[in-house]
Parts: C-alpha cells; structure tokens; sequence
C-alpha cells in the first residue's frame, strides 16, 4: 500500500497525518474515504491499522494527529502542533473540520462518501463532527466513545484527575500530560445526546462490556437517543478500552457489514464444553463441542444437545472451520421452533446456512447470510448479518 504524509493549518498550527492508498489507486478515479480519530493522549500511529485495513477495502483512508492532543514530550515527526493546555473538544472539533474540508477538496475523493471513525475521545469529537456535518458524512463509526467527558467534568475527574468543580485548577495536571481549565470549561455544560443527535446518518457503535473508562450505559443511551433503527450498538464481552488483535479484526468484520447495509439478524453465544485435536494424515484437525443461546428480537433459543466445529489446518496456517448446531426456541410471534445452522469458512470470512421450520422465520430459509466471530473467554458470539433490503 501506498503511504503519504498529510499536513494542512487550523489556525496557524499544523496538522500532521498520513494518508493511505488502495494498491490500484489512480488519480482518475473516485473513492470513498475513511478518516480516523485517535482517543486522549494519542497519536495517529495507533489509528494507521484502521487505514490499512480500509486501503484493503479499496477506500482512501486518513488519520491525523490532534493539536496538542497528544503527551508531552511525544515524538514531533507523529504529533500535530499545539499545546496540550490549550487543547479542548472544541478544538478537535475544528481540527477534524479542516481535515474532512482538505481532504475534500482532493479530486480523487467522492465527496458524498465521507466516513468518520474514531475511538474513545476521537468517536465523541468524530460524533459531534458529523452532528455539525450531516450533509458531508455518510456514515459514522464510533469505537468506545468517551460520552462520559461532559459528566467527568461535572464531577471534577476529567482525564482520571481529582479537583473541585467549583474550583477549577488553571492547569489540570494528569502525570502523562498537562490539560488547561479551558477543556473543562468547553465540555462541562455541554448535552452530549442532545448535540449527537443532530446527524441524521447511519451509525455504528461498539462498546466493551469490560470497559472501566466508559461505562457501557453511555453507549445505551447514545443508540437510544438515535431515530429508530439508525443506529446499531454492539456491545462486545471480554472487551474493555481498547482492542486487542483478535478484537480488531471481529470490529473491522462488524464494520464491513455495516458499510455493505447488512443488518445483524441474530447472536448466538457459543459456550465451548471441550475439544478434540486430532490429524488427518499430515493435516491438523481439532474438533470442538459446544454448547450456547441465542437471544435476539427475531428468534430466542437454546443449542439442543452439542454443537460440533470441525476444524481443519490449511496449508497458509489458517484453519478452515465448519459449525454445525440446532436451536430450539421461540419466532418473534411466540411459536415454538427449530434452526439448523451450519457456518463455515476461513480467515474471518464465514458463510451461514439457516434452515427452520418457523413460519414467520422462513424468509431465512436458504438466504445470503454472512457472520462475524467474536472471540471471548467461554467461547466466541456468533454474530448473523443478512442484506437490510431481504428483512422483513
């Protein structure tokens, strides 16, 4: 993939970045484009794995580095200019405003295909962003977003300090960075739902379950606070403020569905019992039995018996997985019923085959239906996707 350094002014300070290219990427064309917003105290090195994998998806993906939103002492060469005491959302705000108007104005872009993400800090400032900007961004992710800013300020633990509210210091001392009274005084009457809720767009939220900076019930509220059926909030187990591996790749999988309009259908929970390595020949096999429920708005159910994952090593490394397992539940109109599913596929791309005997579920019957796995203690949450249009 292609690299290229981004630098452009707000206000007189520079704004530094990359931008990231699609392996066939001509100048002739026009491409959707993807821009990244770190979280407190970062840089735009930990956003570059978004726009790589983005670039793969054939997009033009940018991230970039807020003024003064990074520590002290950070290397210059991955930092914007500007102050950390002088920082406040506000000023991110207008930093993503002048990335999201200079990339813009690039011929290669398609100006009506604008994605914002961000994580913590950067999915609240990206939020309220796109709030201001519903007639430029298309869709919005938002990665654990820091919500919970306004309410910190109100009780005087902004950035995990401690002071009086009714006595705010000048400089706000956190030990990595120093933060001035100004972010304080930028967010602590602000109504964070009120202001989100001005972008008309799609929107996609992940939120860790585990997570000990924002508590889950900020998401809750932001999806409630949506028009109906605009927003979609994933709430992620064994996911806490951040994401390992493993989790960036079941987030980036979450992410394509909602970039293809493929809305998530059902969630089956598997819970492991034990497994059984093995070969066949010189190739490696394991077989894994489970257990699990699904809980869903559409169908309610529990794994009869044991469900059975036979596995089979590749010769890239990867494994090839193949899942089959029957529920018994209840449809969403309290009829007793069954669903046969088989899941299969590799390196992250798994195709589901559902059958049931449900009435009102049979639309499910032999549909194009993709999932996403998402790994966590116990066992991984199956997650079914079907195309929007072929729900009834």
């Amino acid at each position: 993939m292609k690299e290229q350094r981004l630098s452009c002014l707000r206000d007189g300070l520079t704004i530094r970045g990359v931008i990231v290219y699609p392996d066939d990427f001509s100048e002739d064309r026009k491409y959707p484009c993807l821009i990244a917003s770190h979280g407190f105290t970062g840089n735009f090195r930990g956003m570059i794995r978004w726009c790589e994998a983005f670039a793969g998806m054939g997009y033009v993906s940018v991230t970039y580095g807020f003024c003064g939103g990074g520590c002290i002492g950070d290397d210059p060469e991955y930092s914007s200019e500007g102050a950390t005491t002088d920082m406040t959302i506000s000023t991110e705000i207008a930093d993503l405003e002048t990335v999201i108007g200079h990339i813009s104005g690039l011929g290669y872009i398609d100006p009506t295909r604008i994605i914002l993400l961000g994580e913590s800090q950067g999915g609240f400032v990206s939020g309220l962003t796109a709030a201001k900007h519903s007639d430029i961004i298309s869709r919005l992710v938002m990665i654990f977003p820091a919500i919970c800013i306004p309410d910190h300020a109100r009780q005087g633990r902004l950035a995990g300090a401690s002071y009086s509210p009714d006595a705010v210091p000048d400089i706000i001392d956190i030990g990595r960075t120093k933060l001035g009274r100004c972010i304080h005084d930028d967010v602590v009457g602000r109504d964070p739902y009120l202001e989100l809720s001005a972008y008309t767009g799609p929107v996609l939220i992940l939120q860790g379950l585990e997570d000990d900076v924002v508590n889950y019930s900020y998401a809750i509220r932001a999806k409630e606070n949506y028009a109906p059926g605009q927003c979609h909030l994933q709430l992620i187990r064994s996911m806490d403020h951040g994401l390992d591996d493993g989790q960036f790749q079941s987030a980036f999988g979450s992410i394509k569905q909602f970039l293809a309009d493929r809305e998530e259908v059902l969630t089956v929970q598997i819970l492991i019992t034990h497994g059984e390595p093995g070969t066949d020949g010189e190739t490696k096999t394991n077989n894994v039995y489970f257990t699990g429920y699904c809980d869903s708005p559409i169908f309610r159910g529990v794994i009869q018996s044991e469900g059975v994952d036979s596995q089979k090593q590749l010769p890239d490394g990867n494994w090839h997985l193949h899942a089959e397992y029957t529920l018994t539940g209840l449809d969403r109109n309290g009829a007793l019923c069954n669903m046969h599913i088989v899941n299969q596929g590799h390196d992250g791309d798994f195709k589901p085959v559902i059958s049931t005997d449900s009435t009102d579920l049979a639309w499910l019957n032999g549909l194009d239906l993709t999932s996403v796995l998402e790994f966590g203690s116990g066992g991984p949450t199956v997650r079914i996707y079907a195309d929007k249009n072929r729900i009834p």
